[in-house]
C-alpha cells in the first residue's frame, strides 16, 4: 500500500466497484474492505434491480417509489435514478452480468412489494452476487486499481472543511494514506442491531466517522425493517427470504395458516401488519407459503432460498417457512447531492452509507442496486470533470494523533454508541416534532 493515491474509495460493494470503473484510468486507485471482499451487503441482495420499462412507465415508477417513500423522497433524486437507470442495466450487460430472459431474448421482470408491474431484472434468487461478482472481475484488470482486503478504515484526514484521505488498519498497522478525493462506499448499519440481514461487520464506520467531523447526516433514524427473513434461534445474520417470491404468489399466513395481509403493499405496511398479527397470536413468527408459485418456477428462480430453507429443514415444496421481520436498509446516512458530493470538500459519499434523498423515508424494493449503481458512477464522473490535486504540502502538515486507534476495539465501540445516541435522538426529535 503507497502513502498516496489519487482517489481512496471505501468499500468493494457495487458502489464503490462502479465508482471505481468509471474513475478516470490515469489516475491511481485504492480500494480498500473491511474484511473479505464479498462480505459485502451487494452480495446478498436476491430479489433484482429495478430498470424503467419504457416511457409509459416512468410515471407509475415514479409514483411507486413516492409512495413508498412517503412522500419524503428528492423528487429530483428519484428523477435522476429512473432516467439513468436503463442506461445502467445495458452496462451491467456489457460487462457480462447474466440476468433472466424471455424465450425471445428479451430481458424478463418480475414484481415485488410496492410495485405496481414487473420491472425488476434478476438473475435467479442473487442478483447481487452475479453483479458485484461480475464488477470485481472488471476492476481486477484495471492496472490503476489496488484492492486492499482486511483494511479499515479507522478515520478521515481532514482540515479546514477538506478532506484529504484515510487513516487505515491493515495487517501491518495503523497508517495514513492521502488522496486528492475519497469516496465512502461502506455500506449500512445491520451490524449495531441484534437482528439484521447486513453483514456483523457493517457496522456505520464511514457514517461515524463524518458525525465525529462535523459532515452533515441526514434522516438517520430512517431504518428500514424487512417483513421476511427465516426465522431461527440462532445468532447471527438474518437469511433474508426475498420479496420476489411474494411478487411470484407466495403468501403471508397466520398461526392458523389463514392469510391476514395484502403481500405486495410496501416493505413497512407489511411489516407492521406481520408485527400486530403475531402480537396478536402470541407468536414469534408468521408463516410463508410458497407452494402457489409453480415447484418449476421456484426451482429456477429461487434456488438458494429453497437449499437455506432445506438446510434448515423445511421443504418449500410441501410446507410454509417461519419468518419474521428484521433490520435491513439504511435510508438515512451521508449527506450526499446527486454526484455524491458531501458537505466537506474532497469528499464523497455513495451507496447505502449516504443519504440522497431517493429512497425516503422507506426503500422500494430493489432501487438500492440500482441507486448504488447510478450514483456512484456520477460521483465518479463528478472527481474526473474537475480533477484537482489537493494541496499536498498543507496535508502534510495535519497532525493525526495515532494514540487515538491504538485500541480499535475500543474507537469502533465508541463509534456505535455514537450512532446509537444520535439515532435515538432523531426519533425522539421526530415524535417531538
Amino acid at each position: 500500500m503507497l502513502d498516496k493515491y489519487d482517489v481512496v474509495i471505501v468499500g468493494t460493494g457495487v458502489a464503490g466497484l462502479f465508482a471505481g470503473l468509471h474513475l478516470p484510468k490515469d489516475k491511481k486507485i485504492l480500494i480498500i474492505c473491511k474484511g473479505a471482499p464479498e462480505k459485502s451487503d451487494s452480495y446478498l441482495a436476491q430479489g433484482g434491480i429495478c430498470m424503467l420499462q419504457g416511457e409509459d412507465d416512468y410515471e407509475p415508477y415514479f409514483n411507486d417509489t413516492m409512495r413508498a417513500g412517503h412522500n419524503l423522497n428528492d423528487p429530483y433524486a428519484v428523477e435522476c435514478m429512473i432516467r439513468g437507470s436503463r442506461e445502467v442495466i445495458s452496462e451491467l450487460v456489457a460487462i457480462g452480468v447474466d440476468f433472466a430472459r424471455n424465450s425471445d431474448g428479451t430481458l424478463a421482470s418480475t414484481r415485488e412489494g410496492g410495485h405496481s408491474r414487473n420491472r425488476i431484472c434478476y438473475h435467479e434468487d442473487c442478483t447481487g452476487k452475479e453483479i458485484t461478482s461480475r464488477l470485481m472481475e472488471k476492476v481486477q484488470t484495471l492496472e490503476n486499481v489496488e484492492i486492499a482486503p482486511e483494511t479499515v478504515m479507522l478515520d478521515i484526514i481532514e482540515d479546514g472543511n477538506e478532506c484529504f484521505g484515510i487513516v487505515v488498519k491493515d495487517r501491518d498497522g495503523v497508517k495514513k494514506v492521502y488522496a486528492d478525493y475519497t469516496i465512502l462506499a461502506c455500506g449500512g448499519i445491520g451490524g449495531v442491531f441484534e437482528k439484521s440481514t447486513n453483514f456483523r461487520i457493517l457496522t456505520g464506520d464511514g457514517v461515524a466517522v463524518c458525525l465525529k467531523h462535523g459532515v452533515a447526516v441526514d434522516n438517520i433514524d430512517y431504518i428500514q425493517i424487512h417483513p421476511t427473513t427465516l426465522y431461527s434461534e440462532k445468532s447471527g445474520r438474518c437469511f433474508l427470504i426475498s420479496e420476489s417470491v411474494r411478487g411470484e404468489g407466495a403468501r403471508l399466513l397466520d398461526k392458523n395458516f389463514n392469510r391476514f395481509c395484502d403481500e405486495l403493499q410496501p416493505r413497512d405496511v407489511v411489516t407492521a401488519n406481520i408485527l400486530k398479527k403475531m402480537k396478536e397470536d402470541g407468536t414469534k413468527h408468521v408463516w410463508l407459503d410458497l407452494r402457489p408459485i409453480p415447484e418449476e418456477e421456484v426451482k429456477s428462480h429461487f434456488p438458494s432460498i429453497a437449499e437455506k430453507c432445506r438446510e434448515e429443514g423445511y421443504d418449500v415444496f410441501a410446507q410454509p417457512i417461519p419468518v419474521v421481520p428484521a433490520q435491513h436498509y439504511f435510508m438515512g446516512g451521508i449527506r450526499s447531492g446527486l454526484n455524491g458530493a458531501t458537505t466537506l470538500k474532497r469528499l464523497y459519499a455513495v451507496g447505502e452509507t449516504c443519504c440522497n434523498g431517493v429512497h425516503g423515508a422507506n426503500r422500494l424494493a430493489s432501487n438500492s442496486l440500482l441507486e448504488s449503481l447510478l450514483f456512484a458512477k456520477r460521483s465518479a464522473q463528478d472527481i474526473a470533470s474537475a480533477y484537482s490535486p489537493a494541496d499536498a504540502k498543507k496535508a502534510e502538515k495535519i497532525t493525526v494523533d495515532f494514540s487515538v486507534y491504538g485500541d480499535t476495539e475500543k474507537l469502533f465501540a465508541e463509534y456505535k454508541e455514537l450512532l446509537l445516541k444520535k439515532i435515538a435522538e432523531a426519533r425522539d426529535d421526530r415524535l417531538k416534532g
